[in-house]
């Protein structure tokens, strides 16, 4: 961090007037100019915990983020009293990247890039931590939006500085990833690959996507089991985590919501009442926190795990992670996403 002293040009009551020239250093500042030195000065940071040193993890391919953000998250962390560090993260070169930032023991990692990377990151740190503030820098920005109610990283990098405090999120894992936000199982998320291709502008691809989503849709039934209990069939299992359910209060597990339109048109007033009501008084709809769901299907199963489309095993297992990693933000968290 560079030091600017800003000197005025003025001289003292009763002085001789000025013959010479200021001196380079006595250059005239704006009273803007002086305004935003000053508030630059008073930039204080959270005092729920003590933040003296931040590495910046920054994706600059990344949906929203672009090349300048790197400079951009500089200009804004000089404005406070800590020691900070930027990385911009390289393909091919992520995970080395990620782990010398975490061995390099700072007390905040930022992460701005999409979500893939921010529950990478989350994942590695744990419950002990450092803490994690991911910043929205993708497209779904699922873990941002609940952690900090925006998607403009610049305002949810100063909540995180200015208001921040360690706030523990629980969530999920299944297959060795890890979710903080929900995990969607089972012919809806067929469609994931269909928005993503829309949203990169392959149309043709999307079309692709959007007719074998058709194609599939009401055949692929799954089989659960939630904590060991009675076995049961839905079309799709949907695990929410306590973060952004609206339906617990206390991280007790994730909420398991079943979905079982029995045809078309269950399916389309089902729509509705996500859009109108809550969906959870659905007759098509049972939920029921759980912390161990077994799943299971005659193929692979689709999956969008926060965000991100995969492809499940036949059998597969969920658990639910009461403690998964030490985020840094406004407490509560603001679950813009809540559902």
């Amino acid at each position: 961090m560079t030091d600017t002293l800003i000197q005025s040009g003025a001289t003292g009551s009763g002085s001789a007037p000025q013959t010479e020239p200021p001196a380079p250093d006595a250059v005239p500042v704006s009273d803007a100019a002086m305004a935003e030195a000053a508030e630059a000065v008073v930039r204080a940071l959270t005092p729920h915990v003590e933040i003296r040193r931040v590495v910046v993890l920054v994706n600059p391919a990344s949906g929203s983020v672009g090349p300048r953000a790197a400079g951009e998250v500089e200009a804004i962390l000089a404005d406070y009293p800590l020691e900070a560090e930027v990385v911009s993260l390289e393909g091919g070169h992520f995970d080395a990247q990620i782990e010398k930032a975490l061995t390099s023991d700072p007390d905040v990692l930022f992460v701005l890039a999409g979500d893939g990377t921010a529950r990478a990151v989350a994942s590695r740190t744990g419950p002990k931590g450092p803490l994690v503030a991911p910043l929205p820098g993708g497209t779904m920005n699922m873990l941002p939006k609940a952690l900090y109610g925006t998607a403009d990283w610049k305002l949810a990098l100063r909540k995180a500085l200015e208001e921040g405090a360690p706030q523990c999120v629980s969530g999920g894992t299944v297959e060795g990833q890890d979710f903080y936000c929900a995990a969607i199982l089972g012919s809806p998320a067929l469609w994931a690959p269909a928005r993503e291709a829309m949203r990169s502008g392959k149309l043709s691809l999307a079309w692709a996507y959007g007719r074998r989503a058709l194609r599939r849709a009401f055949t692929g039934r799954l089989r659960f089991s939630l904590d060991g209990g009675a076995k049961g069939k839905t079309e799709a299992l949907v695990l929410i985590s306590p973060m952004i359910s609206r339906a617990l209060d206390e991280p007790v597990g994730l909420e398991a919501a079943a979905m079982d339109p029995t045809d078309t048109g269950q399916a389309f007033r089902l729509a509705a009442t996500a859009l109108f009501s809550d969906w959870r008084q659905d007759a098509s709809v049972t939920t029921k926190p759980a912390r161990k769901i077994e799943v299971w299907a005659r193929s692979k199963i689709p999956a969008v795990i926060d965000g991100e489309p995969t492809l499940l095993p036949h059998e597969t297992k969920v658990t639910f992670i009461p403690k998964a990693f030490q985020a840094l933000a406004p407490h509560p968290p603001a679950a813009e996403d809540s559902v």
